[in-house]
């Protein structure tokens, strides 16, 4: 594989990542609606039961697919980083990778304990309920609560590029806007977590755009 053809699979990859992301976004958000904090544990039960199969496809595609998509695209960017200078390249994606990596195993905890809470559940759904809340917790402090290493490696890389003039002007400041929003999600406040959600939606459509019709590594004014 040559650089050229690297840039333009890492490219469809970005774009990919912005597809997982409002996929996920429209399932989570208007199609499956979780019960209220007024529902038993019986109904909250039953709803994770009955939505079972949607919850895995769902999980293993925005955690699990798309950390390992993300891998191949930080591999891409990395390339195009250093033709700028080497130790921001490495420095940036070895934040891409380990981000990879929360999300990853963020996707793999969520799915294995929803298959323990509903086997659990037809003996002991209060117990269940609980373990569900506890690996919930886990799962948000891997990645899927707070976006920090997700924003440092996209703020390093937009002003690794900045400096280089490796992206256009607009992306680069797009992608600082995204990263700072990331790394203040260690707030709790949502706004943070929907900028960077929302924002990361634009950042991985245009960034795959343009390095698909910028193959060639080179300076953009």
């Amino acid at each position: 594989m040559n650089e050229k053809e690297l840039q333009k699979i890492g490219g469809a990859c970005a774009i990919f990542e912005g597809l997982i992301y409002i996929v996920a976004f429209i399932i989570y958000g208007a199609i499956l609606v979780y019960p209220d904090a007024t529902a038993s544990a019986n109904e909250r039960l039953n709803f994770l039961t009955e939505n079972h199969l949607t919850f895995s496809l769902l999980t293993f595609t925005s955690y699990i697919l798309f950390g390992i998509v993300l891998v191949v695209l930080v591999i891409a960017i990395h390339h195009r980083l250093k033709t700028y200078s080497l130790i921001s390249s490495q420095l940036t994606s070895v934040f891409g990778v380990i981000w990879a990596g929360l999300v990853i195993a963020g996707g793999m905890i969520d799915n294995i304990s929803l298959n323990a809470i509903i086997e659990m559940g037809s003996k002991e759904p209060e117990n269940a309920m609980l373990v569900f809340s506890a690996t919930n917790i886990i799962t948000e402090g891997l990645g899927g609560g707070n976006e920090i290493v997700g924003g440092i490696w996209v703020l390093l890389l937009s002003l690794a590029a900045l400096k280089g003039h490796l992206f256009s002007k607009p992306l680069i400041f797009l992608g600082i806007l995204v990263g700072v929003a990331g790394i203040l999600t260690i707030y709790p406040l949502d706004i943070f977590t929907e900028v960077f959600g929302i924002g990361q939606i634009f950042w991985f459509l245009w960034i795959g755009i343009f390095m698909i019709r910028n193959p060639l590594i080179e300076k953009t004014n």
